[in-house]
């Protein structure tokens, strides 16, 4: 990507960045506050999280995933360290992912040594393996998956005695997703949520993240965490609790990306750019039909710098982040436009 970088540095309109889906609107203020009221906390925290978190967290979880029977809950340094690690937690020996992924996926499975599997969304074609992972909304395409695919997964895993990771931190901007949990019917063995606050509540600084299902599953995991020393900080459970009791800002975080999806889509469909999915999450996946690299290319040239498809498993596509300010998606859709 270096050279890419580079030559789009080198704009004279200046450089525009949509290769990275890190957040850029502001934390709200009133979870900043939150956050600062405790700061003074001399003591550790616990692995498994404060009673208060986590009863907000699965408070939420009825509410908004739409969780049922029994469960547990557990904070997680945002969700990331926790797909990275969740093999080795479990010493998966076999491990499948969707074919076009966040890439740390496979990298966890490396990780414990695992054979990792790349599959695509149809369980009826997955092999028998210890550990699947479903993300829905995607990164990168930004695709839902239907009702009937969550639950053939979910049979999948009943009928293997598997576990079935759902990576879920896209959820809170769309309508139409469906957690895992909401249609397990009561029964969540096996099952996992994983969740995060880092774009829902522009939390990416705080690594803010939990996860939610099988309570036999995270007695396991919590179990080697608190040897691990991985404990959220009590400053930052207190900020998750008071992003977890609104959902006003989060609407309205996901109602800037909207807005901001349709300005540069409008263009790209313009110029002759196919968008496939990309209806939830904060990315454009789309494609000029030819090597991802060559589109990168087009838009060094002009000044903005987006990811190769490559990256996530696809060499045609490529991804455009939408964390960028009102005023940069605007710039860069007026280039693309001109």
């Amino acid at each position: 990507m270096a050279p890419f970088g580079d030559k789009a540095r080198k704009y004279p309109g200046g450089f525009i960045d949509l290769s990275q889906g890190t957040p850029v609107d502001p934390t709200p203020q009133f979870i900043q506050n939150a956050f600062s009221a405790a700061s003074n906390s001399p003591s550790y925290p616990v692995v498994a999280g404060t009673a208060t978190l986590k009863d907000a967290i699965r408070k939420w979880s009825i509410e908004k995933l739409g969780a049922s029977g029994e469960f547990d809950v557990l904070p997680t340094i945002g969700s990331k360290e926790f797909i990275a690690l969740l093999p080795t937690f479990l010493q998966s020996k076999k491990v499948l992912y969707p074919k076009v992924a966040y890439p740390t996926y496979l990298v966890s499975a490396l990780m414990a040594s695992a054979q990792a599997t790349a599959v695509e969304i149809d369980a009826g074609t997955w092999p028998a393996a210890d550990l699947a992972w479903l993300n829905s909304p995607s990164n990168p395409t930004g695709q839902v998956q239907t009702d009937q695919e969550l639950t053939a997964c979910i049979n999948w895993a009943r009928k293997n005695k598997s576990i079935l990771a759902s990576d879920e931190c896209y959820l809170s901007f769309s309508s139409n997703a469906k957690s895992i949990l909401a249609l397990a019917n009561g029964d969540n063995t096996g099952l996992i949520a994983v969740l995060s606050l880092s774009k829902r509540s522009n939390l990416a600084g705080y690594r803010a993240g939990f996860v939610v299902g099988d309570s036999k599953v995270i007695d396991q995991i919590r179990q080697v965490r608190k040897h691990a020393g991985l404990m959220v900080p009590l400053p930052v459970q207190q900020a998750m609790i008071t992003a977890l009791s609104d959902e006003n800002h989060v609407k309205e975080q996901a109602e800037r990306y909207n807005r901001r999806r349709q300005v540069l889509k409008q263009a790209l469909l313009s110029k002759g750019f196919k968008v496939e999915y990309s209806e939830a999450g904060l990315y454009i996946w789309c494609t000029k039909g030819e090597d991802g690299y060559k589109t990168v290319d087009y838009f060094a040239n002009l000044g903005i710098l987006v990811t190769p498809g490559a990256f996530y498993g696809s060499d045609n596509f490529v991804r455009i982040a939408l964390t960028a300010t009102d005023e940069s998606i605007k710039k860069a859709a007026d280039r693309v436009s001109q």
